[in-house]
């Protein structure tokens, strides 16, 4: 090794501190958005088919239509994991967003912890609604 070659600094990645481990956390993210893009296109389309446009449309949509609807695990299923993956999608999307516009790292911190409560909040209450609906109430 010559003298000039050890007195070259190393370089750090891009985005990253020296001496800071590199994770695929921002790959995996990137590589859900696109996956989980593909499927909500999919559950929400056949979601508006079925919701207003098949059997009558808009029009047979009532408490006793989703009552029915929920009765089954299939559709409790699907809208469970339309559900999970829209706001998981919309999550990731909203703290690229911050990660790109936030310039303090006070403030990316603390809306990116309102941004996971909330949507915390959201995902077990859409949850809870879908899994102890009680059809006998109306």
């Amino acid at each position: 090794m010559s003298l000039a070659n050890s007195r070259r600094p190393s370089l750090a990645a891009p985005g990253s501190k020296r001496g800071e481990q590199r994770s695929n956390f921002e790959l995996y993210s990137w590589l859900f958005m696109r996956i989980s893009g593909i499927v909500l296109v999919f559950l929400v389309l056949g979601h508006l088919f079925i919701m207003n446009i098949l059997d009558g449309g808009v029009q047979r949509i009532n408490f006793a239509f989703v009552a029915g609807r929920w009765a089954s695990p299939f559709w409790q299923i699907w809208d469970l994991t339309m559900l999970w993956l829209a706001m998981l999608h919309g999550t990731n999307g909203l703290r690229t967003i911050i990660n790109d516009y936030a310039e303090r790292d006070q403030t990316r911190f603390w809306m990116k912890m309102l941004l996971y409560v909330s949507s915390g909040f959201i995902i077990l209450l859409g949850t809870l609604v879908l899994f102890t609906f009680d059809p006998n109430i109306g």
